[in-house]
Parts: structure tokens; C-alpha cells; sequence
């Protein structure tokens, strides 16, 4: 089976081994996607801003991979404190209304960015071809 591989363009990439996403057959794996700005600027300071950034990143991944948020099947969010989760729920729940994939979400001591309030990984199967 072919394996596509896609780049958020990271620098980080090459160094830890690692893809944006990687489309097996009819499978795309979304890494866990960070609120990080395109522009390099701070993310937002509040939990539903850092979703939306973060479920943003995670659907371009998708849209390069050939799939989109609507073929989604599972999420695993990792939040840094409790109280980030009715954010973290307002962005799924708007994304996801009508997909409504499995969810496991987390309380971690902490993220690679001490600003990053939480993270977001998603795995698709994609009924189309690509």
C-alpha cells in the first residue's frame, strides 16, 4: 500500500522523524497539532482559541492528505489543566457536530510550550479516493 507522508514544513520534523499526517490506504493519522501561528505569533491565551487553531491545523493536514474533518473518526485531545476543557468543547463540538468521532481527552502536567494550553491529534478513514 502507498504511504503518504505530509509536511507542516516544521524544522523539527527531519530531527525528531516525524510527519504532519500519513495517509495509509483509505487511514489518515494526524500527529498531535499544537496551537502554533503561522506567523510565529503567541497562540490565543484562552482554551477554545487554541482548539480552533489547533483543529485548523489539523484540517489542513487532512485536506492535503485528501480528507477533511467530516471523515474524522477518532480525536484524543491532551490539555494541560481541567479547566480548558469547556474550551477545548465548544471547538470540537462546533467542528465536529454532526461527525461526532470517539474522543479521549487527558489532563497532562504539561506540553512542549509552556503557553500551549492543549493539543489535538485525529485519525480519519476516508470513504473516497484520493
Amino acid at each position: 500500500m502507498e504511504r503518504q507522508i505530509v509536511s507542516s514544513g516544521s524544522p523539527y520534523e527531519p530531527v525528531v522523524g516525524y510527519s504532519r499526517a500519513v495517509r495509509v490506504g483509505d487511514r489518515v493519522l494526524v500527529s498531535g497539532s499544537a496551537p502554533i501561528m503561522a506567523d510565529g505569533s503567541d497562540p490565543p491565551a484562552d482554551a477554545y482559541g487554541q482548539a480552533r487553531r489547533c483543529l485548523e491545523i489539523v484540517g489542513a493536514a487532512l485536506r492535503e492528505a485528501g480528507a477533511s474533518l467530516q471523515d474524522v473518526v477518532r480525536t484524543r485531545a491532551y490539555l494541560t489543566n481541567a479547566s480548558a476543557f469547556d474550551g477545548f468543547a465548544k471547538a470540537h463540538g462546533e467542528a465536529f457536530s454532526e461527525v461526532r468521532p470517539v474522543n479521549t481527552t487527558v489532563v497532562v502536567a504539561t506540553l512542549l510550550d509552556p503557553r500551549w494550553l492543549l493539543e489535538i491529534e485525529a485519525e480519519a478513514v476516508v470513504t473516497a479516493p484520493a
